[in-house]
């Protein structure tokens, strides 16, 4: 993952009366994985510091060792310009509903002009009282199954924060890791793919020869699926060879010649059925 920019400040995270400190490490731990870092605290009901809060961060200590602890919510979000209140509750009051991304994109673009922003959450028990709600500029909704839409706290500020990570992320949304090889050429590719159906051929396996064509589209399509790299066709050329030229596959073709031989043309066809063929027998 690549790092914010340093000139884009992240939000500041407002908790309003947390009860838990493990909850405000698990948030810690959150604002550290997505590179929020300033953590307001309003009336915790433990107190500051709390020893459960650090257990809980795994190592982002920076963050609890930074918390500023307030008596207000209002003076906890003095110096922001634009604040979004985390709630599920319908508020019953005129203020934009946003939705995570939504949310993280106009945080992103105040936050782009240099001016300071904030996340607000209320507490595990009761969430954000509405004398709280109206201080802030609008709500955040994370959708959920109608049917329960309660999350814990950390839950809810990991959602929100990975929105905001993402708009500045420049991950790709898929790669594939081929170490120090590269994927094979297409000439490589065809040159498997002749010999593995050259052997399919001699093994009898592509037939009837109305059928080989299709066969064949077939297997290259999922040898095509697969990003061979180089090395995986080295391999998987060198596996052929090996079940071609092992000594016992020799031994066995040279007895089938020799029965062959010995059967002669006019007694082809008419050797013992082997039972098991299928039929009930």
């Amino acid at each position: 993952m690549n790092p914010l920019p340093p000139e884009i400040p992240a939000p500041a995270v407002i908790l309003a009366d947390p009860q838990l400190g493990e909850n405000i490490g698990a948030v810690a731990r959150a604002m550290a994985n997505f590179g929020l870092g300033d953590l307001r605290l309003v009336r915790p009901r433990d107190g500051w510091p709390n020893a459960r809060a650090y257990a809980v961060s795994s190592g982002a200590t920076w963050i609890l060792d930074g918390v500023r602890v307030f008596d207000t919510v209002a003076e906890a979000l003095a110096g922001l310009t634009l604040v979004v209140a985390t709630t599920a509750r319908d508020r019953e009051m005129a203020k934009e509903v946003l939705t995570p991304p939504e949310a993280a994109r106009r945080l992103r673009l105040r936050a782009g002009t240099g001016a300071p922003t904030g996340l607000l959450f209320g507490s595990e028990r009761a969430g954000l009282v509405n004398e709280d709600v109206v201080l802030a500029d609008a709500v955040l909704t994370v959708p959920t199954d109608s049917r329960f839409s309660s999350m814990n706290i950390a839950q809810a500020a990991l959602l929100v924060f990975y929105e905001w990570f993402r708009h500045a992320d420049e991950t790709p949304p898929a790669s594939l890791d081929l170490g120090r090889f590269d994927l094979a050429t297409k000439d490589e590719l065809i040159g498997f793919f002749e010999q593995i159906e050259h052997e399919l051929d001699e093994a009898g396996f592509l037939f009837p020869p109305s059928k080989r064509p299709a066969m064949v589209r077939n297997m290259r399509n999922i040898w095509q699926r697969a990003q061979l790299s180089q090395q995986d066709v080295r391999t998987m050329r060198g596996i052929v060879t090996a079940l071609v030229h092992r000594p016992h596959a020799r031994r066995n073709a040279e007895r089938a010649a020799a029965r062959a031989a010995a059967l002669g043309p006019e007694d082809e066809g008419m050797t013992e059925r082997p039972s098991g063929t299928g039929d009930g027998t």
